[in-house]
């Protein structure tokens, strides 16, 4: 057997240079995210059609959509439609962190350039949900697209989506 002492040390100059790195990262993502420069993003378009939704967790597991104050819209059968359910929950989840109003309305819109968009308004979030792919926005371009149902009950004739 060898014994080499020199071969377990690491060359202090690849040990600055790691740590320049690490620091340079973290300097750079955080000038990105204060000011701005280098981020990526979309320009806000016109927007042509909007609806004003709300999203109620059913006792059976579905989601009840309303919109406005209690039109009842649509309903997300239990098991299905996980990204809608992800993408709730993260809304839900970063209003309760804020102590935001759980009840307000979030938007859903289609921009002039034809994107779809779920913004929060007591939060400020917004969600370009194409990023996602087409069958992901689907779901969202549905409600978007669907005719108020009417009635007073959350579940009273509201549509289903798989």
């Amino acid at each position: 057997m060898h014994d080499h002492p020199h071969s377990e040390i690491i060359p202090p100059a690849l040990l600055l240079g790691a740590a320049a790195m690490i620091v340079g990262a973290i300097l750079l993502a955080s000038l990105g995210r204060l000011t701005g420069v280098g981020r990526v993003g979309f320009d806000d378009s016109r927007i042509v059609t909007a609806r004003e939704l709300r999203f109620l967790d059913g006792a059976d597991g579905s989601v009840e959509v309303l919109e406005g104050g209690a039109a009842p819209l649509a309903r997300l059968a239990p098991g299905t439609n996980g990204f809608a359910r992800g993408l709730l929950r993260g809304f839900a989840r970063e209003r309760l962190r804020e102590g935001r109003d759980r009840s307000l309305p979030f938007t859903l819109a289609r921009h002039a350039d034809g994107r779809l968009t779920l913004d929060d308004p007591s939060t400020g979030r917004k969600v370009d949900l194409d990023v996602f792919g087409p069958t992901n926005a689907l779901v969202f371009a549905r409600l978007l697209l669907a005719p108020p149902t009417g009635g007073t009950g959350a579940s009273a004739g509201a549509g289903s989506l798989p």
